[in-house]
């Protein structure tokens, strides 16, 4: 494949300084997933989300543009997270909605083509 292809872009972050009761609420995780998507525009297909005991929850959105993902640490007070898009979502813009719906304290990202 050529070095000039470029498919979409991807943005990886990692959350930290969450609210610890946020990142244990799978509904609540699912929903602000899902809230992500619908304001980047894209196009959800299906939702597939596990809640780990004693804490944790890992959801993944399939959108029609690739997808939005994220597994949470409560007891650290941190998740990690990606959303890659194709098409005219900008998936960075993403991160913000992410921050302020976990009330992190800090982010750590990189965006990137693919």
């Amino acid at each position: 494949m050529k070095n000039d292809v470029k498919v979409g872009r991807h943005a990886i972050f990692e959350l930290y300084g969450c609210n610890e009761n946020l990142l244990d609420d799978e509904q609540y995780v699912v929903e602000v997933l899902t809230d992500v998507a619908h304001k980047l525009g894209a196009t959800v297909l299906s939702t597939s989300s596990h809640k780990f005991e004693p804490q944790g929850v890992t959801s993944i959105l399939l959108l029609s543009e690739s997808h939005i993902s994220i597994h949470t640490w409560p007891e650290k007070r941190m998740a990690t997270c990606d959303i890659f898009t194709c098409g005219t979502c900008i998936p960075e813009n993403g991160i913000a909605i992410f921050k302020h719906k976990f009330k992190a304290s800090e982010t750590n990202s990189l965006v990137f083509d693919r």
